[in-house]
């Protein structure tokens, strides 16, 4: 079982801003573990082991301009990409869907995309590859940080204050909140299979 605890203790404030920063908006962050990372660092806090004061400003900054710098890559980058001709692995209609898409739903696109695993991370480079206006982008990515990073920190720093003994009990709520987030990719992935 991957050892959220120790990693945490041992990454401390700079080692968390830079792994939600790298979930975020970096395409090699689509791996790392948010969720559950920004719930147990909540519940560090509650313990005395981080400050809840430092921890959900650090890691809503982190968040919301991981998210950015993945718009600005796939806003600047995109094109050079994307106006390959068509190959095997991609192909140049994809980008006017992706287009036409955030232009349709691309506000909640934004806030709800953080709430699940992988499409976190792509979400703000195909915004800025799909030229959702930045203004929107930036009200939106504003909202989508402080629900997911504020609010799932916080969320687990009043679990560790709440409930008695919470310790014993972090495990659990950890993998519920990892099924939770995977819960809407498989129910769309069955249902694609359906169809």
């Amino acid at each position: 079982m991957f050892d959220l605890t120790s990693l945490i203790q041992t990454a401390g404030y700079l080692g968390l801003f830079a792994i939600i920063f790298a979930e975020s908006g970096l395409l090699v962050g689509f791996f790392l573990p948010g969720d559950s990372l920004l719930f147990t660092a909540g519940f560090l806090a509650s313990q005395g082991f981080l400050r809840i004061e430092v921890l959900v400003p650090l890691l809503f900054a982190a968040a919301f301009v991981g998210d950015s710098a993945g718009y600005l890559f796939g806003k600047k980058v995109g094109p050079k990409v994307f106006s390959r001709p068509k190959s095997l692995w991609f192909n140049p209609a994809n980008v006017d869907k992706t287009r036409a898409f955030f232009e349709r739903y691309g506000a909640k696109t934004i806030v709800l995309a953080r709430f699940i695993p992988v499409v976190r991370t792509f979400a703000p480079i195909m915004a800025g590859v799909g030229e959702m206006k930045y203004k929107t982008f930036v009200t939106y990515n504003f909202i989508g940080a402080l629900l997911w990073a504020a609010g799932l920190t916080l969320a687990g720093y009043f679990f560790g204050q709440v409930i008695p003994d919470a310790d014993k009990y972090v495990l659990p709520v950890v993998a519920l909140i990892i099924l939770a987030s995977l819960a809407p990719p498989a129910w769309h992935y069955i249902r694609g299979f359906k169809k």
